[in-house]
């Protein structure tokens, strides 16, 4: 039975992976460090900020400390909103599927990498955070995808106060990667993958394949969880 939906944010919700990706090269400019758009989508794009400036120092030999680290993506962060204040956008699809949704009943959450700030400055502009039931960012977690902690803890707290929690193979993930995919599969809960970001052969660990939110029915969630 389908009885709760998970999406993953950026590359799903909204178009913000270049905007993360500008983000974090303002950051390391000062370092004369660039992660070139090939390095990023290939290496970084699943990663919280933390495990992605933590990688990014380790590997350019920075000697940076955890609390160094942290202003680090503390400046992300605001660099970020101010690029998302008039840059982010919505994928075409996503009200009309969120609306879908909420009219057959079906509780949502978002489980992402970015941290909360980022993930509600867009949903406000938007207009869509009203969908959500819960959501759980890169910043309330401490292992990130594709380790399945930030899809259990949304399913966790979606069942908060139910009488009959929903189990996790009564749950479907959407995701633009692979990185998001295996964390889903790992947290027993089936998959879709949708080609906003890579091509389908790098989602072939997905149940179902999408090129647009707009392709899915109820009928085709609920026969996921059957």
């Amino acid at each position: 039975m389908f009885r709760a939906m998970i999406f993953d944010f950026d590359g799903v919700i909204t178009d913000s992976e270049v905007l993360h990706l500008r983000a974090f090269n303002k950051v390391l400019a000062r370092y004369n460090i660039e992660i070139k758009d090939e390095v990023y989508y290939k290496e970084y794009l699943g990663f919280t900020d933390l495990d992605c400036f933590k990688s990014v120092v380790e590997k350019s030999d920075l000697g940076l400390d955890s609390e160094q680290i942290r202003n680090l993506i503390k400046q992300k962060n605001q660099i970020f909103e101010e690029l998302a204040a008039t840059e982010a956008t919505i994928f075409e699809g996503v009200p009309q599927f969120l609306q879908m949704l909420r009219d057959n009943g079906v509780p949502m959450a978002i489980c992402s990498g970015a941290v909360l700030e980022e993930i509600a400055l867009i949903l406000e502009q938007s207009g869509l955070g009203h969908f959500f039931d819960e959501i759980v960012a890169g910043d309330q977690i401490t292992k990130g995808k594709p380790d399945p902690e930030g899809f259990l803890l949304a399913l966790d707290r979606l069942n908060k106060g139910k009488q009959n929690p929903i189990a996790a193979g009564e749950c479907v993930v959407i995701e633009d990667s692979h990185w998001g995919l295996e964390a889903g599969n790992a947290a027993g809960m089936h998959t879709v993958g949708i080609t906003n970001t890579y091509n389908p052969g790098q989602l072939s660990m997905a149940e179902k394949i999408v090129a647009s939110l707009s392709e899915l029915t109820i009928d085709d969630l609920r026969q996921l969880c059957i």
